[in-house]
């Protein structure tokens, strides 16, 4: 295994490579995308653990949409078992990923209690329970400080965990070395990061402009 280093231009590419891929099998990417969502929402409403055991299952069902782009990029279908590939290598590797899981989860954790210190917990409180936004918070600076704190203290804590459960599931790397090379891998090339990051954010906003545009066309604000 070696880091590769790639010019700021290759976050271009990497978005025309995902959009070509969900082409490939729109209708199954889609669908296991859901079902992701649906599993860490329904994870979540246990009581008392809920909100945790959603954030340990986090990197593994990120794994389980890897191996579902790379199957279709080999012209596969992927099946919704393969969210659950990280746990289909035996005992060891089920709790080499339950461990991962569970790091990223407290270092979460960690991020809402700091952002304690801003609004008293209550964005933290919002999010552990899964509450929505109320008018209220909103318009709350301390709340609105308490969640800037915590986007901005999720950037290097994804970097950490972006790569690191494909390293250990296809690369049968350590916990420690897994995290260090996936925190090495997203900053050594943090230009190629940042331009993939605009170019969506173009392709977001652009998307919206035009779908406001079409709305003024047929005169229905909503």
């Amino acid at each position: 295994m070696k880091l590769q280093i790639v010019t700021a231009r290759t976050g271009v590419a990497w978005v025309k490579e995902g959009i070509r891929t969900f082409w490939r099998q729109p209708l199954a990417l889609s669908g296991l995308f859901f079902v992701f969502l649906g599993l860490i929402s329904l994870t979540s409403l246990l009581p008392y653990v809920g909100a945790f055991a959603g954030l340990i299952l986090l990197p593994t069902m990120s794994l389980g949409l890897m191996a579902a782009s790379r199957e279709a990029v080999l012209g596969k279908f992927p099946m919704p078992s393969v969210l659950f590939i990280g746990f289909r290598e035996g005992p060891l590797q089920s709790q080499r990923m339950l461990l991962i899981g569970f790091c990223y989860a407290v270092l979460f954790c960690l991020i809402l209690a700091l952002s304690s210190l801003f609004d008293g917990g209550e964005f933290a409180r919002m999010y552990m329970s899964g509450s929505s936004l109320n008018e209220e918070n909103i318009v709350n600076e301390d709340f609105q400080t308490a969640a800037l704190f915590c986007l901005l203290m999720y950037l290097p804590l994804s970097t950490l965990f972006w790569h690191a459960p494909a390293l250990m599931h296809w690369h049968a790397q350590p916990l420690a070395k897994s995290i260090f090379f996936s925190f090495m891998a997203c900053w050594t090339n943090w230009r190629a990061f940042a331009v993939f990051g605009l170019t969506w954010l173009g392709i977001f906003l652009s998307t919206s402009v035009l779908l406001s545009l079409i709305s003024m066309v047929f005169d229905d604000g909503q």
